[in-house]
Order: C-alpha cells, then sequence, then structure tokens
C-alpha cells in the first residue's frame, strides 16, 4: 500500500496476470505425471466418513476389485472415502493416485498413495479428475461431492468429455435426490427424459466392477 496517497502498489495489479502461471504449472504437472493414465477411475466421496462407516469400507473394497480388473485409482487424496478409495487400490498393490487440495485447517494426503499430485486450484484439479476416467463412482458425500458429481454429468451430458459409465453408490443416499430430479428437474422440463440414465445406481462393489466391465465390452471402447 503506497502510504501518501493510500493507493494499492502496482504489483497489487499485476497479481492475476502472474497467478495464471501458477495455472499453468499445476495444469503441465497434471498431465505429465497422468498421461500415462488410461484405465483410471475416480471415486468421489465425504472425507468425513471414518473407517467404521459402511461407505468407507464399499469404497475399499470397490478399488481393491478395479485394480484387480486392471484398472487405476484417482481420488481427491485426503481422507474418508478418499482415503477408503486409495487404500483398497494400495492393498490390491495396484495404481494409487491422489491428487490432493491445499485447504486450510483440513485435507492432508492420505497414507495410501502412490502418486500424489498437489492443487491449489479446485478447478485444475477438476479436469485431472475427469480427463483420465473411464469411469466416475460417486459414493455419499456433502457439497464437494455433489458438486464433482454434478460436473461430470454436465460434461457428459454436454459432450466435452467422453460418455463414460457414471455409478452412485448406496441407493439409501441418492434415490432421494433421484426423485427430486424426476420430479423438479425433469418435471420442469429442465433435462430431457435421456438425461436421467448418465448414471448408474447400485449397491455393492461387485455391481460398480460390473457396470463398467460391461460398459466397456457393449461399447467395445476398453
Amino acid at each position: 500500500m503506497n502510504k501518501k496517497n493510500h493507493e494499492p502498489a502496482a504489483d497489487f495489479y499485476e497479481m492475476d496476470q502472474w497467478r495464471i502461471f501458477r495455472i499453468m504449472a499445476e495444469f503441465v504437472e497434471g498431465f505429465d505425471r497422468l498421461h500415462k493414465v488410461d484405465n483410471g477411475v475416480t471415486i468421489f466421496g465425504s472425507a468425513r466418513l471414518k473407517p467404521d462407516h459402511k461407505m468407507y469400507q464399499m469404497a475399499e473394497k470397490t478399488a481393491e476389485l478395479l485394480v484387480k480388473n486392471g484398472y487405476s485409482v484417482i481420488t481427491g487424496g485426503g481422507p474418508g472415502v478418499m482415503e477408503a478409495g486409495n487404500r483398497g487400490a494400495f492393498m490390491a498393490k495396484g495404481e494409487s493416485i491422489g491428487l490432493n487440495i491445499e485447504l486450510p485447517f483440513e485435507q492432508k494426503p492420505n497414507p495410501f498413495i502412490k502418486t500424489l499430485i498437489n492443487f491449489h486450484y479446485f478447478f485444475c484439479r477438476k479436469v485431472m479428475f475427469v480427463k483420465y476416467a473411464k469411469a466416475v463412482v460417486v459414493f455419499p458425500g456433502g457439497y464437494g461431492t455433489l458438486d464433482e458429481l454434478f460436473e461430470s454429468l454436465t460434461l457428459v451430458q454436454t459432450g466435452r468429455m467422453p460418455k463414460v459409465p457414471v455409478i452412485l453408490v448406496g441407493s439409501y443416499y441418492w434415490k432421494g435426490l433421484e426423485e427430486w430430479m424426476r420430479a423438479r428437474i425433469l418435471g420442469e422440463k429442465c433435462i430431457d427424459e435421456n438425461d436421467l440414465y448418465l448414471y448408474n445406481i447400485v449397491d455393492d462393489a461387485e455391481d460398480v466392477v460390473k457396470a463398467i466391465t460391461t460398459y466397456y465390452k457393449k461399447n467395445k471402447a476398453k
């Protein structure tokens, strides 16, 4: 701050311009370190679920089965469902990728990550989640999980990313949302009927893997 006229210093105006280099650096690192991942499955879910929660355990088992079926596991790198996904992949001796985000007072990388990439910007991180994903698996979660779910659905709906299976795990958690979407979003004609078929809801780890493998057998795209 300039004390004489109380105007911001010149470098204040340069802050946003220089920030672009940090954004570019995050994209470059992400592309460089993930470009060989051609069979990734991204797992989303709450950071707050503990190891004794059934959905934590389901995520761990799902990741283990994915690795055994030739897939790499990508998560947000933190605790909860993210930790469970990385843990299952790690224990199955598969590729366990964590895309960690820098947040105040929370989100430290979990210890089951083999490939760790740290991000400052949510939007850079979100690009990496979907760019290398052959499927998106969504466990119960809060605002962040819902954001990731609906961004994935939007990208598939609009053709901005290749169509991939989007699988929601836990009908007890997701059925209410689906009913609201049908009654309100479809009811007000804000989406088409077909948009409700861009995702599947399943209740066990085996059905997650089955939905993915069946999709790629059918589409011969694996």
